[in-house]
């Protein structure tokens, strides 16, 4: 059977791809369960990382937001005992607040180093990667955002055995050119 003169396969392929189309924007209400809607508006957020639609229920009429986003495959990441856990950008933001508290970085300053890393992570791992690895790539990112944070940041990731290392940092830290006073190690090959 063709479709507008079309025969044989592609007007298999075309008939597909409506019946598909069909379901493609279907979502469950979170009022009454009912999986047809229809979509009232739809928005590009930050930096077209994000896709938001305004939707409304065709039973009960209710309005409901969802959010599209590519789904991105982060490697496992080997913690110093040998453990393993997901990579989590929470996390690693967590630490950049704490190293930044009551210094003049922004939100939108942290969260860039975060996607740095995040992206660094995904373009040099596939599989695993060292939490030691993640942790310098780190430490390099603090040294060029705020020299206070990378000393805050450093005394806690470095954990100090004495002060003079201490001393040493802070002297890199006051010296300042962009190069931060330890040597990054390459990713495994």
């Amino acid at each position: 059977m063709a479709l507008s003169g079309e025969k044989g396969n592609n007007a298999r392929r075309r008939l597909t791809l409506k019946k598909n189309k069909k379901y493609l924007n279907k979502m469950k209400c979170p009022y009454c369960g009912h999986q047809d809607d229809r979509v009232l508006d739809t928005r590009i957020q930050r930096d077209g990382n994000f896709i938001r639609r305004r939707r409304e229920c065709l039973s009960c009429k209710g309005r409901f937001s969802t959010q599209e986003s590519v789904m991105e495959v982060f490697p496992l990441v080997i913690k110093k005992d040998g453990r393993r856990e997901p990579f989590n950008k929470e996390k690693i933001l967590s630490g950049i607040k704490t190293a930044c508290q009551k210094r003049p970085v922004s939100l939108d300053q942290m969260d860039g180093v975060v996607e740095r890393i995040a992206k660094w992570v995904v373009d040099h791992f596939d599989q695993e990667v060292l939490s030691k690895s993640i942790g310098e790539r780190l430490m390099k990112e603090m040294f060029r955002l705020d020299d206070v944070a990378y000393v805050r940041f450093a005394s806690v990731y470095r954990q100090f055995k004495d002060i003079h290392e201490f001393m040493n940092e802070l002297e890199a830290a006051r010296n300042k050119d962009d190069t931060p006073p330890f040597e990054l190690t390459p990713p495994p090959q």
